[in-house]
């Protein structure tokens, strides 16, 4: 029978395996095992593979494994992955379901949850099928991480990275981090969502969104799909990327309760309306606009797009003061090294702050002698920038805390 592989071999590969699966009519299961951890480990590595492939209902088989420092979800991920391929030529696709089969246990750090109106002025960005990423960045502190099943997985492995994803979502400690997945378009989505609902998934990505049915047409497989008498809220951002979405983006922005934030993605949308991105951002500034009304109308967080020059720390510190300028709260981040320029950039400046504490207090001033009328010096304040400065100073204590 033909071979089915998984993962990938090579020098420049590491907290990976290669795995080849061959399916036999007999003989029992046959292990090669070759492992730069196998003296310490390669005893724990063969009894690991043996009760996934039982959990898989596998009893005879030719299983060869090129370790290099894979941790065991990543492990398991890449031996049901390449079973899976193997049984879907055998049977046709989908034939064993995502909840069945070896699942690694829920560590108890992934079980936290998340809050509607928590900050998230950082989202890292994790190619979903590159575990190397996952393992540490919870340690740079983002306020999200995103596991990416979209554009960073070639369209051949994506069933590989669902099965790591959701291997993902119950082992990996993110410190806190707001536990996001962006999904596929259509179809290729629905099945996305049946890999991670039932894992402690915080909020759905939805991508390239151009009207409001396509939100409801998620949501409806969520509540399908969430495990029953689960009290965890799953929340939705909507990614904004071409001029008919631009165009929809107030009823996105409503079409669900669960939607936390509007986002936004540029490099599809200058395609969309056939130009070329540009640093300055002239030919995005109304797509821009759009997003950010449509979220504040409904209210709801706005999201700036990614910044793709990872060496550029001065220009992303520009661009993201024009994001806050422009009433985004948050960015996308494609390395680690932008996020505390991100969140340094979105914070209240010492002046800003200063200021917002002195229109508090006269504001806390005028209503403790029953004013009507708010004053700082000769200055009348009006309600608006009141309800600003508060905000400022509300941001502030809650980036202390």
């Amino acid at each position: 029978m033909n071979q089915s592989i998984a993962g990938r071999k090579g020098k420049d590969v590491r907290s990976d395996c290669w795995v080849g699966f061959t399916p036999r009519e007999s003989g029992g299961i046959e292990l090669k095992i070759t492992s730069k951890v196998a003296s310490m480990y390669g005893e724990s590595i063969r009894l690991q593979i043996l009760d996934i492939l039982t959990a898989l209902n596998i009893e005879n088989c030719l299983l060869e494994l090129e370790d290099v420092g894979a941790l065991p979800f990543v492990l398991g991920a890449r031996i049901e992955a390449a079973v899976r391929r193997s049984l879907d030529e055998q049977f046709g696709k989908g034939v064993l379901n995502p909840m069945l089969g070896w699942l690694p246990p829920f560590k108890r750090q992934c079980l936290y949850s998340t809050s509607r109106d928590r900050l998230r002025r950082s989202r890292l960005y994790l190619p979903g099928n590159e575990p190397k990423y996952f393992l540490n960045a919870g340690l740079h502190k983002p306020d999200a991480v995103i596991l990416d099943l979209e554009d960073a997985v070639s369209p051949t492995e994506k069933d590989a990275a669902r099965v790591l994803v959701r291997n993902a979502l119950r082992s990996i400690d993110f410190y806190g981090a707001e536990r996001m997945v962006r999904i596929n378009q259509g179809e290729l989505g629905v099945m996305d969502l049946e890999w991670i609902i039932p894992h402690n998934v915080h909020v759905v990505l939805i991508p390239k969104v151009e009207e409001a049915v396509q939100i409801k047409e998620v949501e409806y497989h969520i509540h399908n799909l969430k495990t029953p008498g689960s009290k965890s809220e799953i929340f939705l951002m909507p990614i904004i990327e071409s001029a008919k979405g631009g165009i929809n983006a107030y009823s996105i922005a409503t079409a669900s309760p669960n939607i936390v934030a509007l986002a936004i993605g540029l490099e599809d949308y200058t395609a969309d309306i056939g130009v070329e991105r540009t640093l300055e951002g002239k030919e995005s500034f109304w797509l821009r606009s759009q997003v950010v009304n449509a979220a504040k109308a409904a209210g709801i967080q706005a999201i700036d797009t990614v910044y793709s020059d990872v060496s550029d720390m001065e220009g992303l510190k520009t661009s993201v003061r024009e994001s806050k300028s422009l009433g985004f709260e948050g960015r996308g981040c494609i390395h680690p090294r932008q996020i505390p320029i991100v969140h340094d950039a979105f914070a209240p400046t010492d002046k800003e702050l200063a200021k917002a504490e002195r229109i508090v207090a006269a504001f806390k001033d005028a209503e403790e002698k029953g004013l009507g009328v708010v004053s700082l010096g000769s200055k009348m304040i009006d309600p608006p920038v009141v309800k600003r400065a508060l905000k400022t100073v509300e941001l502030a204590k809650r980036l202390k805390g």
